[in-house]
């Protein structure tokens, strides 16, 4: 656990670091573009926050090479090259479309050329196993079609959910901690070492969210871009893939009792994750709304607009932050939710907490003018928006002496004479 912890923090002290200066690069490449109909932020703020984000996972990567025990994942198995590989691609047709915007057709080409990089390389779907029926294995084709498919809807999710500060890194973020979790109770609880590589992913994409959320958070001073999104989601996709195609559950019934067991083990988990992810549930719901809004009013599905669900929160009276917030909140429900659910399915507490958690974000979504304050013996230590309002100081008004009548006859002659423009503007001051 000590040698994942160094990666992340390395992972997550470059990124932060090196955000900083890829926002003056960015304001110097003019990589800020207006403000456009279906944005939230109200001032041009630069984007390509993915350069930072890319050099994070190349030091993650790097530092686990040079690691005792991570080391194995690297003399053992071709995924990390595979993951690097596809993911130099995507950010660099990120970097381009942050720049110049180039069309929405030849992003989805590249995101289908990244993820075949990515299975030539081996890092691919081998198998699926079946509840009740068992391991089923796939054919070259079939293992590349459902590959690429999972990679494409994933990064399309992830870029789909980014349009308030801070969202799409936290919610990955969160996605992130949950698969690595399990990652690394199947890797290190049952000393699987095909799930290895999906556990260095998991926390080197943790660790490049978190370096990168503090620029990112409300009111962001950079922002991700596209060559940021799709970065990590595909990171998320490739750790995905590598667990769910990649451990046969042969080797899970040596715990589990039998095969049938095992793949029931695993139903919480890999279910979700080819569609495509439990973690990713919330983009991924976002994105089928989109589609189907969009191919409705006859619209392109790539077309923009303000019908996401963070704007749908926005619109009902949330709060930038709180809007985000409840996002997170969801986000961590499902994908913890599916986690202990996969530890122990039998506990029918786990069931009883997910409701109840359900019923106090369906609350939550309820009060969107509800806002906590603060006690008084604390409103130093909160953000302003938290502070109790207090009365302001009434100033009385000295009020002028009374005129005799001898002095206010003249001035009455002089406005009942008065015509033109200071007659009609006295009327009007009356009205």
């Amino acid at each position: 656990m000590r040698e994942y912890l160094l990666t992340l923090c390395v992972t997550a002290a470059v990124t932060y670091l090196l955000t900083g200066p890829v926002r003056k690069f960015a304001i110097v490449a003019g990589a800020m573009p207006e403000i456009r109909a279906r944005d939230v932020h109200r001032e041009p703020t630069p984007r390509l926050g993915g350069i930072a984000m890319f050099f994070g996972l190349c030091a993650g990567l790097l530092v686990a090479d040079h690691l005792t025990n991570l080391n194995e994942v690297f003399e053992t198995s071709n995924e990390p090259r595979a993951l690097l590989s596809g993911a130099a691609l995507i950010w660099l047709i990120g970097v381009l479309d942050d720049k110049f915007e180039i069309d929405a057709l030849i992003k989805l080409g590249g995101q289908m050329i990244a993820a075949g990089v990515m299975v030539m390389q081996g890092l691919t779907i081998l198998w699926l196993p079946v509840p009740g029926v068992g391991t089923v294995a796939l054919t070259q084709w079939q293992g590349t079609l459902l590959t690429v498919a999972l990679v494409v809807i994933t990064i399309n999710a992830v870029n789909f959910v980014d349009g308030l500060d801070g969202l799409a890194a936290g919610m990955v973020c969160i996605a992130a901690c949950a698969f690595f979790l399990y990652a690394y109770r199947i890797w290190y609880g049952y000393n699987i070492e095909a799930a290895a590589p999906a556990t260095l992913f998991a926390v080197i994409l943790m660790g490049m969210c978190l370096g990168f959320l503090p620029h990112n958070m409300h009111p962001a001073r950079i922002f991700m871009g596209d060559s940021g999104s799709m970065l990590i989601g595909l990171v998320l996709a490739a750790g995905a893939i590598s667990v769910t195609g990649q451990i046969d559950p042969d080797v899970m019934k040596l715990f589990s009792g039998s095969e049938r067991n095992a793949v029931h083990q695993m139903v919480p988990v890999y279910i979700p994750l080819v569609m495509p992810l439990t973690i990713i549930a919330i983009p991924a719901a976002d994105l089928v709304l989109a589609i189907v809004r969009r191919t409705w009013r006859g619209q392109s599905p790539f077309a923009a607009d303000r019908g996401h669900l963070h704007h749908r929160l926005l619109e009902i009276g949330h709060s930038h932050s709180r809007a985000v917030l409840i996002m997170y909140f969801w986000s961590a429900l499902i994908a913890f939710g599916a986690l202990a659910y996969s530890v122990n399915s039998a506990s029918m507490w786990i069931v009883l907490g997910v409701v109840f958690l359900s019923a106090i974000g369906l609350i939550l979504l309820l009060l969107p003018r509800f806002t906590p304050r603060a006690p008084r013996w604390a409103e130093r230590f909160v953000p302003p928006r938290y502070r109790r309002r207090r009365a302001a100081l009434v100033v009385p008004v000295e009020q002028p002496e009374p005129v005799g009548r001898e002095q206010r006859e003249p001035v009455a002659a002089g406005a009942a004479g008065a015509s033109g423009v200071n007659g009609a503007t006295a009327v009007g001051h009356r009205r």
